[in-house]
């Protein structure tokens, strides 16, 4: 391969990273909630500050001198994870035949590709394995659906509400993503929500419906009947879930990213160019404070 080749194509990978990144923002979702924190990456490995105890408060104090401690902070290091995607091959024909530019329209699908599978994991990877005191999973008991479903209903968000006031979670910053089956449970029951629904944009459905900022997703975690979250990418079926998080205790981060390509002018073969990326990214919660999920429940 000569070194001029070599260059122009170290050139596009550099720019089609560059863009990338650039673009990597999952726009009008539910993550756009959740801060960005690349400052605390390094060498594809996220390191979390870890706050000491808080100091006591007094009140009407009569003891002097007020005694004094070093807050002991620690960091919590985490790799990110990587995500690649499968080669795509477009030939020497097809940039001929077709009326677009192929190339460029590959690397914006794997782009959009790469947003919606970190979305869907990232999500996965915030909501709570069971149900625990700190980290509530309440169950849906609303009417009975065709499929023995269990609706969910207003009074489901009031208990997680309820719960999550317990744990003394600040109101501001609660989040809550909707799985499909439960928007299509308050659509059908509640007119306020309905109208909402009708009217979102930019992905978010209400600023506050029962203390939740609200975003609706076509993707969710699933749970067993026994109330397990099931493995990301299983193949088990169960049913379907919403998640709720605290913003404020979330962050999401990017690492490094590559383009993988081969000009069609250096693959005799088979004269065709080859493209995939690779990309490192995290989203996690930093505390399970605010962590809660609502999961469907089926009639007995």
């Amino acid at each position: 391969m000569s070194q001029k080749v070599v260059s122009v194509l170290a050139l596009k990978n550099e720019l089609a990273v560059t863009e990338l990144i650039k673009q990597f923002n999952h726009e009008h979702t539910w993550l756009a909630e959740v801060p960005s924190k690349p400052q605390w990456v390094g060498n594809d490995v996220i390191k979390i500050p870890i706050q000491g105890d808080a100091p006591k408060v007094l009140i009407n104090n009569t003891i002097y001198p007020i005694s004094g401690s070093q807050r002991e902070d620690g960091h919590l290091k985490l790799s990110l994870n990587k995500y690649e995607t499968e080669n795509t091959e477009v030939t020497t024909d097809e940039l001929y035949a077709l009326p677009y530019e192929k190339v460029n329209d590959v690397q914006v699908q794997h782009r959009e590709t790469l947003e919606d599978v970190t979305a869907e994991h990232a999500l996965f990877s915030i909501t709570p394995q069971n149900d625990t005191a700190t980290s509530p999973v309440i169950v849906t008991t609303g009417p009975v659906d065709d499929a023995g479903r269990k609706r969910l209903i207003t009074k489901d968000l009031r208990t997680l509400k309820k719960k999550l006031d317990k744990l003394k979670v600040p109101k501001k910053g609660r989040v809550l993503v909707l799985c499909s089956d439960h928007v299509d449970d308050l659509l059908e029951q509640d007119e306020k929500f309905n109208q909402r629904y009708m009217n979102h944009e930019e992905g978010v459905i209400a600023q506050k419906y029962y203390g939740f900022k609200i975003y609706d997703n076509i993707y969710s975690p699933e749970f067993t009947d026994a109330g397990e979250k099931i493995p990301y990418g299983s193949a088990t079926s169960g049913t379907e879930a919403s998640v709720c998080f605290f913003a404020p205790m979330t962050a999401k981060a990017p690492g490094t990213a590559e383009r993988y390509a081969i000009d069609k002018t250096q693959n005799p073969s088979y004269r065709r160019h080859e493209i995939g990326f690779e990309m490192h990214w995290i989203c996690v919660a930093l505390k399970d404070e605010g962590l809660a999920a609502i999961r469907s429940g089926k009639a007995a």
